[in-house]
């Protein structure tokens, strides 16, 4: 989650909602890193999520990241935990809840709907506090 929060604070930087993310791979290794970058592209899939699971697929040289774990500042939108479920990633982590967007578990829980082919394990809450407080002051310093 560190390395998650140090692309965190760099997207934040860049003037990105600073979210971060990792994908690990089956033994612990680290497969990809990202940041949000959707001002930078203006793309409005550049999610941190999206970027760390397409760099890691490559990386793998497949699409199918079974055994991978995604560590994600700031839980998955929709979009990113299905995502995580169509990559067949072992295992989502993540720190800030999201009670306004989050689906894994706060607003809509995609990632263990039993209805899908794939249900990753979900562990959040991991550095809440610190992954909270990185959005809290961006935030604060662009709102009045």
């Amino acid at each position: 989650m560190r390395l998650a929060l140090a692309q965190a604070v760099r997207a934040g930087e860049r003037g990105e909602v600073p979210v971060g993310a990792v994908v690990l791979g089956p033994s612990g290794e680290v497969l990809a890193a990202a940041g949000n970058d959707r001002e930078s592209n203006a793309d409005p899939t550049a999610h941190a999520e999206i970027l760390a699971l397409r760099e890691a697929a490559r990386v793998r040289g497949e699409w199918r990241l079974g055994g991978c774990t995604l560590v994600v500042t700031l839980e998955p939108c929709t979009m990113c935990a299905g995502a995580a479920v169509l990559a067949r990633v072992g295992r989502v982590v993540y720190g800030a809840a999201d009670p306004k967007a989050g689906a894994a578990g706060s607003l809509w829980d995609v990632v263990r709907d039993r209805r899908l082919n794939h249900r990753p394990e979900v562990v959040l809450g991991v550095l809440a506090g610190e992954c909270s407080a990185v959005l809290r002051d961006f935030f604060a310093d662009r709102r009045p």
